[in-house]
């Protein structure tokens, strides 16, 4: 494999990460977003994840390949010391161990912020990111039955938990 390189997602990013986003928004449950986003809104997205919460991307020889992020598990206060992970990679790029550079950082990122629990929310689910979050650490702690609709089906969510 091509060396990856991981850093923090700029404003700059907001293209790439869109094109691989919406990518899963349109022929996929990977999301349940049934809407793609423009660059503007995903500007937006990154920007609200600045600071405290992160946006990675994995790079390869400076072309963005994937991206991960951590938002806030819930709004409520009380839930701010969790969140919740994001991991997409590009299609044509899965197998080769960017999802796992990404989630690797992404957990190390979390951990130097102060946070103790991080999610991961999988429709489906899909076996490959089960397995992906598995190997990083995680615990399935529950399925939502038929909580989403999508393409016009019920999807289950398992729910994954890592305490950091």
């Amino acid at each position: 494999m091509q060396d990856v390189h991981i850093r923090l997602a700029e404003n700059t990013d907001a293209e790439a990460i869109s094109e691989i986003y919406n990518k899963q928004v349109t022929e996929s449950t990977h999301t349940l977003d049934l809407v793609p986003r423009t660059v503007s809104e995903q500007q937006a997205w990154i920007e609200a994840r600045s600071g405290g919460l992160a946006v990675l991307v994995a790079e390869i020889e400076q072309t963005v390949v994937g991206f991960a992020s951590l938002s806030f598990y819930r709004d409520r206060p009380g839930y701010n010391t969790s969140v919740e992970d994001s991991v997409y990679v590009a299609p044509g790029n899965q197998g080769r161990g960017i999802g796992a550079a990404l989630l690797a950082n992404l957990i190390e990122t979390a951990t130097n912020r102060g946070f103790h629990a991080m999610f991961a929310r999988i429709v489906g689910p899909q076996q490959a990111s089960v397995t992906l979050h598995e190997r990083h650490g995680f615990e399935v702690i529950g399925v939502e039955r038929e909580v989403a609709r999508k393409f016009g089906r019920w999807h289950d969510v398992a729910i994954m938990q890592r305490l950091l």
